[in-house]
């Protein structure tokens, strides 16, 4: 890719600023706000719990969202949170999004230390709360940003290299100089002769800003780039989170590749810190965990297993982590010898793949390595330190994720130094070149030809990874002193899985919120008990692809195959447009919809990775297609068809409302100008029987996977009130009367929008262009929301018009439109529609049809056989099982076709 235009720069830079205000407003949060305040009618207590159990553990803290039914709870209410027994727990809330009335529609919620030791909580409205024994403060100078959680103090760096430049718990300085690291290699070795030379890049800060200021939660935000000398790369962009009276803090850590595919190829990236090393090496402690709850348990100069025997105190009190006794009180055989037991200054644990990790130390550098150990999984967590305190840290998803390593160097000296590395430099450097040669793909009827055989739609230059991302989550303590085994294996598990705290499935479905598509899961009829099982057959089945198959690595982790090979027993991971699913359908919204309506634990997880990984691998967020998803490939960068249906923020919307994550907030706030990119790009312009060139006031832009992108991108905005609101609620509305106001409604496919005004021009002839997708990548969702918030009788007739209408007959389409849609497919994923428009209208027919279409007509029908074959070597690699009927594509419409209709017409489902 050539070079960002400096005008792109200016945008983006711009886009980023307005973002960090958007971000700012959002999160100034408050304990307490306006004690004694009577609750609205309707806005009943919201009960809370852990997603897994536990509790909060070792976590620093937790932040969940909670929805609240239109009108319910009036804009700027305080809110209280109690456990089961009645006690306060001083909570920060605040808004992210608010109901057209006014009232709040999604509050987010934090709590910190002072919720450890509760299971179950309840959220009330319209009452004062409690404040934090200890507040998070925030003190500003013009190149720091200085956070007190009340327990530990951080310094942030406003500018320079140094992101942390401390963090002190009791005056003692426990970390100093947090800082990036990125190793560059510009050729790669492919041979048996390397020649491969490294250059180190240092993380470089050109902007920092508060976004919350406590009093339970603060976040500091932090922008920058790589830099070497003139070059600036690799741009980043860091949260730090801080809660009341938390040991610990939490980074999400964001890269976005602005390299050249051919000369630019990771090495190593990392985030550092430097640990200051008091205690006598004896009573320094070396603690990395592997798989479960083992450790590598190790003094940096170890007594025990000596031919002498320091005393049974002595060699207990340092595998404890405690301090020693004076030497002068051990055997004396092994005080005055001291100087001859070595210190082990550096270690290493390497995670190169998902199914091995490996653990070496040495003495210091210029002298061998000693394996320590291994295992299959490692949790990526360890300490360094000593009794006077020391440094937790950890990288979560480590193997998921990997290459990953940790390292820690120098710990027999006056001061360590950790790197978590998100990319291993043991690794093979990260290699993002396109995969085939373009194989004569040069022109566009050569590259429909590559299209009907492999699926993979291909043009030259467009496989790039250049303006793709990825995020990664770390967490770090600052211990007074070397913690106990259990205390360890607490802030693993905390790096393994963040607590959660969640709203219930009932809850969650009386707020209407999501067009009020899903109801929580029902059992009770034989008929809807066997779609229940089914559904828990299928993402189940998915859960266990994702091991037996091994879809993990850096850019991986979070996604799916789309199409299985069943002559291979393998899925097609090498066949074009068949491999990576890049939310192909809307596999997404059917985990998102399948946790709102179960509250499982295991769904909620995978539909994270999924969410992290979408909105961030399979989305460009530099460069000219900024704002545009990839569609499905052997790459999730590769194929030529970049397009709003993959970069929707109706994928993101749910892990946002649920989480407040500050990162998906962004991705969605990006969207808002992403009508833009239609002048950039042209989605169908390979099959276009008549020129088109773009053209500001007439863009070509389709009413289904087009205008579903941008409507979830103008709905968020607006709903959050948000830099653009105003603007993203007039493109909503103006979009929608111009698309009722159409001959055919949304029958009539696609119209030419006016940038400017944010309408589309109204056709003068009615015009039938219905496909099989156009609804299916969150259109169906969109309009049950919009339907809801605006009252535009024209555009919901419209919509009703289409559900209506896709599953009717070709003669009943004719006699409505003139002529009938052709040949249709995706007839159960449809279905949901016939389920709406019953809902909508009382009509009973409809409700049957939708019944019908879900069961008898394509997809996973009645002829299904949801049962397991088992497979084993030489047929595959790894022993596990298959079901060669199972698709993604089927797979996503079942499951929302199957949530959709029982919430919707349920009530009317035959025997």
């Amino acid at each position: 890719m050539s070079p960002i235009p400096r005008r792109s720069l200016l945008k983006a830079a711009a886009a980023v600023g307005a973002a960090a205000q958007f971000s700012r407003a959002l999160g100034q949060g408050t304990a307490q706000a306006a004690p004694g305040a009577e609750a609205a009618a309707g806005d009943a207590p919201v009960r809370v719990g852990w997603l897994e159990d536990g509790g909060l553990g070792a976590a620093p803290g937790s932040t969940f969202g909670v929805p609240w039914p239109k009108g319910a709870v009036p804009a700027g209410r305080d809110f209280a949170l109690a456990t089961e027994d009645g006690q306060t727990v001083p909570v920060q809330s605040w808004a992210t999004a608010y109901w057209p009335d006014g009232s709040l529609k999604w509050t987010a919620h934090a709590v910190g230390p002072a919720a450890a030791g509760a299971e179950k909580f309840t959220l009330t409205p319209g009452s004062g709360g409690a404040a934090p024994a200890q507040r998070v403060t925030v003190t500003e100078t013009g190149r720091r940003v200085t956070v007190d959680t009340g327990t530990i103090k951080a310094v942030v760096s406003k500018d320079g290299g140094k992101l942390v430049e401390s963090v002190t718990r009791d005056g003692t300085k426990i970390a100093t100089d947090g800082r990036l690291v990125l190793l560059r290699q510009g050729d790669l070795d492919d041979g048996d002769q390397g020649n491969a030379r490294w250059e180190r890049f240092d993380g470089e800060i050109e902007r920092a800003v508060v976004e919350q200021r406590g009093p339970v939660r603060a976040v500091v935000r932090i922008d920058g780039r790589h830099r070497k000398g003139s070059r600036r790369w690799l741009p980043f962009s860091v949260r730090l989170y801080f809660y009341a009276g938390a040991e610990s803090f939490r980074m999400v850590h964001t890269i976005t590749y602005d390299g050249d595919q051919d000369k630019d190829f990771v090495r190593g990236l990392g985030v550092r810190f430097t640990v200051p090393l008091r205690d006598a090496a004896y009573d320094r402690h070396i603690r990395i965990a592997g798989e479960g709850e083992g450790f590598l348990t190790e003094a940096v100069q170890g007594v025990t297993g000596l031919r002498r025997d320091p005393g049974a105190a002595v060699r207990a009190a340092q595998v404890k982590g405690e301090k020693l006794p004076d030497p002068s009180t051990w055997d004396q055989r092994v005080t005055t010898r001291l100087q001859y037991v070595p210190t082990w200054g550096d270690y290493t644990l390497s995670q190169l793949s998902a199914d091995g990790f490996a653990l070496r130390k040495r003495t210091k550098p210029g002298h061998g390595w000693i394996p320590a150990g291994g295992g299959r999984r490692a949790n990526g967590f360890a300490y360094v330190g000593g009794v006077s305190g020391g440094f937790s840290f950890g990288l979560r998803d480590f193997w998921e994720k990997h290459p990953a390593q940790l390292d820690v160097r120098g710990a027999a000296g006056d001061a360590a130094e950790v790197t978590l590395w998100l990319w291993s430099p043991e690794a093979q450097p990260m290699d993002l070149r396109f995969y085939h040669d373009g194989l004569g793909q040069d022109t566009y009827p050569e590259q429909l030809e590559g299209l009907n055989i492999t699926y993979e739609d291909h043009e030259p230059g467009f496989g790039t990874p250049y303006g793709i991302a990825r995020t990664s989550e770390l967490m770090f303590w600052a211990n007074a002193a070397t913690p106990t085994a259990d205390v360890l294996v607490a802030q693993a598990r905390a790096v393994r899985t963040p607590p959660q705290l969640a709203v219930g499935p009932e809850d969650l479905a009386r707020a209407k919120v999501f067009g009020g598509l899903f109801a929580p899961v029902d059992r009770s009829t034989p008929a809807k008990r066997a779609i229940e099982d089914q559904l828990d057959f299928l993402f189940a089945y998915y859960k266990d692809q994702v091991e037996q198959r091994r879809w993990y690595g850096f850019w991986d982790y979070g996604d799916i195959m789309h199409t299985y090979d069943e002559d291979r027993h393998q899925w097609r991971y090498d066949v074009g447009g068949y491999a990576w699913d890049n939310s192909e359908l809307s596999p997404d919204l059917w985990l998102w919809y399948a946790y709102l309506r179960s509250g499982r634990a295991d769904v909620f997880r995978f539909a994270e990775a999924m969410t992290r990984h979408t909105g961030e691998v399979d989305v460009y967020h530099l460069g000219q297609w900024a704002g545009l998803g990839t569609r499905h490939g052997v790459q999730h960068f590769a194929d030529s068809a970049k397009q709003q249906r993959i970069s929707t923020a109706v994928y993101r919307r749910p892990y946002y409302f649920l989480t407040a994550d500050e990162r998906v907030g962004d991705l969605m706030h990006d969207l808002v100008d992403s009508d833009e990119t239609f002048l950039v790009l042209d989605p169908i312009r390979k099959i276009r029987t008549e020129p088109y060139e773009p053209d500001r006031h007439a863009l070509s832009i389709g009413f289904g996977t087009d205008w579903s992108g941008l409507a979830a991108a103008w709905l968020t905005e607006w709903e959050r009130r948000g830099p653009k609101a105003a603007k993203a609620e007039a493109r909503l509305r103006s979009t929608m009367e111009t698309i009722a106001a159409q001959p055919n409604g949304f029958v009539q496919g696609t119209g030419l929008y006016d940038l400017d005004t944010g309408r589309f021009a109204v056709a003068t002839e009615p015009v039938v262009g219905v496909s099989h997708l156009s609804a299916m990548f969150g259109l169906v969702e969109m309009c049950a929301e919009l339907i809801d918030l605006i009252d535009m009788p024209a555009f919901e007739e419209a919509w009703l018009d289409y559900c209506r209408y896709f599953n009717a007959t070709k003669a009943e389409q004719a006699a409505r439109y003139g002529k009938n849609f052709g040949s249709l497919i995706l007839l159960q994923g449809h279905s949901r529609q016939d389920a709406y428009a019953a809902a909508r209208t009382g009509d009973d027919a409809l409700a049957a049809r939708a019944w019908r279409k879900f069961h008898d007509s394509d997809g996973y029908t009645k002829a299904m056989k949801w049962e397991k074959t088992p497979l084993k070597g030489p047929q595959v690699l790894e022993p596990g099982y298959e079901h060669p009927w199972i698709s993604t594509n089927t797979t996503a419409l079942f499951g929302l076709a199957a949530i959709q209709n029982l919430a919707l017409v349920g009530d009317k489902m035959p025997g």
